[in-house]
């Protein structure tokens, strides 16, 4: 019997590590803080820089889900969700927005 109980804490424990390894599930974000007597949209970009290309153009209160659980170098890849069926979209817009933003949904 301990035999098996070690076994089994062994293969939860194995699991456990590989799912705490992949655990973050994204987070919900918005865009806010732009200036209004500028542009008043964020580019979402290919990459996490200013040389790459602008695939569209997020207006103040857009939702979008995050990919990841920090900024690197002040950027977010995320995913802009325009209406409810984006959560389900099996080809969603994925891009890179500047941090500074953006402001998590609480």
């Amino acid at each position: 019997m301990k035999k098996y109980l070690l076994g089994l804490s062994f293969i939860f424990g194995i699991v456990f590590a590989a799912t705490s390894a992949f655990a973050y599930s994204g987070e919900l974000y918005r865009v806010c803080g732009l200036n209004p007597d500028g542009d008043n949209f964020l580019s979402m970009r290919t990459c996490g820089s200013t040389d790459c290309d602008v695939i569209t153009k997020l207006l103040p209160g857009t939702f979008m889900w995050t990919m990841e659980p920090t900024a690197q170098n002040n950027w977010r890849q995320v995913v802009p969700m325009y209406g409810v069926a984006d959560m389900f979209s099996a080809d969603p817009d994925v891009g890179f927005v500047y941090s500074k933003y953006i402001c998590k949904v609480e």
